[in-house]
């Protein structure tokens, strides 16, 4: 039976106080005219992705190897690959981190609800399986929680970045627990993945919009996003939700800017 999700504290609006200024503007830089290009090349890219997405959900992972290649971006895994059926927990940094888990194996995501309404992500995410939460209502938490664990007990690998905002890379923030509670009632493991950037122009915070972080990616030359995956855990029937996630976390180390060989 699942635990109670649902308290006065579970209104999941987290703010991380990072902002613009964790950018350091450091790194190759292409010029406008490069950028452009980039940005081109992926609007072209996300209206193809769509439509494949629309014939098979399969094609998600094309889609973003694709976003990953017309932006320049190089993608490193390190680790064993999750089984199928794994809820995978990555601390968060960039939309980009979306684009590189599911350029990697087969997932769902779960997204808050805003994403819904991002023009041509959001249909693409539909589409694509993603689980959508909405922090502003607490007492609709333990439905997708159910929604989570079912697609686990079938098979399928979720991802959720517990942290529910993104941070500056170095600074990080607690895992929240609540879908912690879904890998549980499923049996399935937890696999920790550390998500990386070698460059602060990665991260999306701030008052930074999602056009502003595209250009500013597109024009970053040589960017590497590394994915590197902790042992997973396996958590008894009827374990703790609250200690599960702080282990999670704690196998992570620092995530966030390292350098990326």
């Amino acid at each position: 039976m699942t635990a109670p999700v649902t308290s006065a504290g579970t209104l999941w609006q987290p703010a991380s106080g990072c902002d613009d200024r964790c950018r350091d503007g450091g790194g190759g830089r292409r010029g406008p005219v490069g950028a452009v290009v980039r940005v081109g090349a992926l609007a072209a890219v996300l209206l193809g992705g769509v439509l494949l997405v629309m014939l098979s959900s399969a094609a998600l992972r094309t889609l973003s190897r694709g976003i990953l290649a017309v932006l320049g971006v190089r993608l490193v895994w390190r680790g064993a690959e999750p089984r199928p059926g794994s809820l995978l927990v990555a601390n968060h940094v960039s939309w980009l981190d979306v684009v590189a888990l599911t350029a990697v194996r087969p997932v769902r995501m779960v997204a808050k609800h805003d994403v819904r309404a991002w023009p041509g992500i959001g249909g693409t995410a539909v589409r694509a399986g993603t689980i959508f939460i909405d922090r502003t209502r607490p007492r609709a938490l333990p439905e997708t929680v159910a929604e989570v664990a079912g697609a686990l007990r079938a098979g399928r690998s979720v991802v959720v970045f517990p942290e529910g905002t993104t941070y500056c890379g170095p600074e990080s923030g607690p895992f929240r627990s609540a879908l912690f509670q879904a890998a549980i009632d499923a049996g399935a493991p937890v696999v920790p993945v550390s998500v990386g950037y070698d460059s602060t122009e990665a991260a999306f915070v701030g008052a930074d919009t999602l056009g502003e972080s595209i250009m500013r990616i597109a024009r970053t030359r040589g960017l590497t996003v590394t994915l590197a995956a902790a042992p997973a855990l396996r958590p008894d029937p009827g374990a703790d939700r609250r200690v599960l996630a702080r282990a999670a976390r704690a196998s992570l180390g620092g995530g966030g800017y390292r350098l990326a060989a």
